[in-house]
């Protein structure tokens, strides 16, 4: 069993705290992705768990066993990195043999993982090129596979695609589920793209200044955000932030949106009164044209074919997005009008926490 736990685990530089009493429990076989902006602690986290850095206090247990003071080499886990770090001078097949070769694998052995791996990752037939002959994604496929070939128990990755160009990104991250599949294997994955984070992983834990915001599933995040910062940071395009007064929290929770426009909303009116500032979350996709409704000037329109994005703003200059049908009758410098379902939109308290909704769009397993 390939669990991995993470029980308070704190760190700090001097005194700079990087991470904040972080716990989590990791399934057998779960691909985990951690996201969050740069410089949120994703990528030290990932690091103590490797034992590359040491946490200043907490604990690391991997199938059952803590790791906390063990060697990387003796924690049972493999690491890929954003760069390659391919040896030049070798082939394809003594790169990805090169880590049994330490060991002193009996040749049969580590011919048969080496192999297999290959097989994988489609490099059978680049076993006798040179780095320097292959793609970029075949280089890091490479990189991949001298993690495979060790039978780890949790593999490790640090942001891997971060170096390639956006479509050779996309065939990689189909490439990284396949073989998520194949291996039947637990991953943990860095990135600070939460589309890479959305497309592949079981579960997300959303970072944000050395702490979790929000662990769960893709659409857990995507329906029920716990907080303003992960509702903005899932979902493409970003979700829009309306200003809003509060007129009324008897039953349903009733508001006045910058601009005017009215909405009664089916939220948990708990801790809000009359009078209160909040923020009304509304995702691009969830809105439509309609005769009455929020009142948009579109400053730019992007027409992308199936789809059209508008950027515009509302009310006293609040910025808005919207993404229509590609042939909405809309037009750049005109204004429109938009609805949205009030069971769509979240509302959001002034210290970011979001009004639990008595009604939202069941999961999707």
């Amino acid at each position: 069993m390939a669990t991995l736990n993470l029980n308070a685990i704190n760190k700090s530089f001097g005194s700079a705290k990087v991470l904040h009493d972080i716990s989590l429990a990791i399934e057998d076989k779960e691909f985990v992705v951690f996201v969050g902006p740069s410089g949120c602690g994703k990528s030290t986290l990932l690091r103590i768990i490797a034992g590359l850095e040491e946490s200043t206090s907490g604990s690391i247990v991997i199938g059952g066993e803590d790791v906390s003071d063990a060697a990387p080499v003796d924690r049972g886990i493999s690491m890929v990195f954003q760069s390659y770090a391919l040896y030049p001078h070798l082939s394809v097949y003594e790169n990805i043999a090169f880590p049994l070769r330490v060991q002193k694998m009996e040749k049969g052995e580590m011919d048969a993982r080496v192999k297999r791996a290959a097989d994988i990752l489609q490099l059978t037939e680049k076993l006798d090129l040179k780095p320097s002959q292959l793609s970029g994604g075949q280089r890091q496929r490479v990189a991949i596979g001298r993690s495979i070939v060790r039978n780890p128990k949790v593999f490790l990755f640090d942001e891997p695609l971060s170096n390639l160009d956006a479509a050779l990104r996309g065939d990689m991250r189909v490439e990284l589920s396949q073989l998520h599949n194949q291996l039947d294997a637990t991953m943990v994955y860095v990135t600070h793209d939460q589309v890479e984070a959305m497309t592949m992983a079981d579960r997300i834990v959303v970072l944000n200044g050395g702490q979790v915001e929000q662990f769960g599933t893709p659409m857990e995040l995507y329906h029920h955000p716990a907080t303003k910062f992960v509702a903005g940071f899932i979902g493409q395009p970003n979700m829009n932030f309306v200003p809003a007064t509060v007129l009324e929290t008897t039953g349903a929770l009733t508001v006045e949106l910058e601009g005017g426009h009215r909405m009664s909303l089916p939220v948990d009116t708990a801790g809000v009164s009359k009078g209160d500032t909040v923020e009304v979350g509304i995702r691009p996709e969830h809105v439509t044209l309609a005769e009455e409704g929020l009142d948009i000037t579109v400053d730019v329109l992007e027409r992308l074919g199936g789809v059209s994005i508008t950027y515009g703003t509302i009310g006293n200059g609040t910025r808005f997005c919207a993404s229509l049908s590609g042939d909405a009758p809309i037009q750049q410098g005109k204004n429109m009008r938009l609805s949205v379902a009030p069971e769509d939109c979240h509302v959001f308290q002034s210290n970011g926490q979001v009004l639990r909704r008595k009604s939202a769009p069941a999961l999707v397993a």
